[in-house]
C-alpha cells in the first residue's frame, strides 16, 4: 500500500480570501516503510506574505514592498514557480495514494483550491487520512499538536525550529507510524501488495542516502558490552 505523508505551508488560513500555498513537502511510504522518495517544492504565491509568517516558515520577506533583505538561511520566493507550473507534477506524484496529513481538512482545502484554479482534477477528501483525528481519538483530552506527539513518542524534533514542509512531513511520518502501532503495525504478516495492473509487486525499499543517527546512548552501549562479556565466548554477539 502506497501512502504519501504530506504537509503544506501557506500565507494564511483561507484560500477563498486570497491566501496561497508557498511550500509542499511529502514523504512516500510503502506498506508503512519509507522508500526514500520525497517531493518538495517552494511556490511563488503571487502575493505578499504577512510579516509574522517569515520567521515561522524560514521564508524571506522579499514579496513585501520596502521589506528588509532576507537573512541568512531564509528562502526567497520571487524566483520560484507558481502553483500552476508544478500542480500537474504534484498530482502525478500523489496519484491515488492515501494522503497522511495532520489536520487534513486545512491542507486539502488549500490543495484543492489551487488545483481548481489551474483546472486540474481535485483530490477526493476520502483519500486523506487525518493524523490529528487519530491522535485525539487515541489520547482524548491530551494535546495533539505535532510537537506534543513528538514528545509523547520520544521523537527527536530538535531541528524543527522553522516550520518547513518537508521536515514536518518527515517528522509526521514517524508520528503516524507510532499512532498506528509502531514501525511494523502488521508485523510483516500482510499479503503481498499487487500493482495496479494486477501483477505481484516485488518492490523493496531502497537504502537511505544518509543513515539515520543512532538512538543508542553511550551508557546503553557500555552496559550492553558489559552484559555480553558476562555471557562468555559462546555469546551470539561474540561469534564471527
Amino acid at each position: 500500500m502506497r501512502e504519501i505523508v504530506l504537509d503544506t505551508e501557506t500565507t494564511g488560513f483561507d484560500p477563498e480570501s486570497g491566501d496561497r500555498i508557498v511550500e509542499i513537502g511529502a514523504v512516500e511510504l510503502w506498506n508503512h516503510v519509507a522508500t526514500g522518495e520525497t517531493y518538495h517544492v517552494y511556490i511563488n504565491p503571487e502575493r505578499s506574505m504577512p510579516e509574522e509568517a517569515f520567521g515561522v516558515h524560514g521564508i524571506g520577506p522579499d514579496l513585501l514592498e520596502n521589506s528588509r533583505p532576507p537573512e541568512k538561511g531564509e528562502v526567497t520566493l520571487k524566483d520560484k514557480p507558481v502553483f500552476a507550473k508544478v500542480g500537474h507534477g504534484f498530482r502525478e506524484f500523489v496519484g491515488d495514494a492515501r494522503l497522511v496529513i495532520h489536520n487534513a481538512s486545512f491542507d486539502m482545502k488549500f490543495l484543492n483550491a489551487e488545483l481548481k484554479w489551474m483546472g486540474a482534477p481535485l483530490i477526493p477528501m476520502e483519500q486523506a487520512l487525518d493524523t490529528l483525528a487519530i491522535a485525539r481519538k487515541r489520547f482524548p483530552g491530551s494535546p495533539a499538536s505535532l510537537d506534543a506527539l513528538c514528545r509523547r513518542f520520544n521523537i527527536d524534533n530538535s531541528n524543527r525550529v522553522l516550520h518547513g514542509a518537508l521536515l514536518d512531513s518527515e517528522i509526521l511520518a514517524e508520528v503516524y507510524l507510532e499512532l498506528i502501532g509502531g514501525r511494523q503495525p502488521d508485523f510483516g504478516l500482510s499479503t503481498s501488495a499487487t500493482s495496479a495492473a494486477g501483477g505481484v509487486d516485488d518492490w523493496r525499499p531502497t537504502p537511505r542516502a544518509t543513515a539515520l543517527p543512532s538512538r543508542i546512548t553511550e551508557d546503553e552501549r557500555a552496559a550492553h558490552k558489559v552484559f555480553v562479556e558476562k555471557l562468555g565466548e559462546r555469546a551470539l554477539w561474540t561469534r564471527a
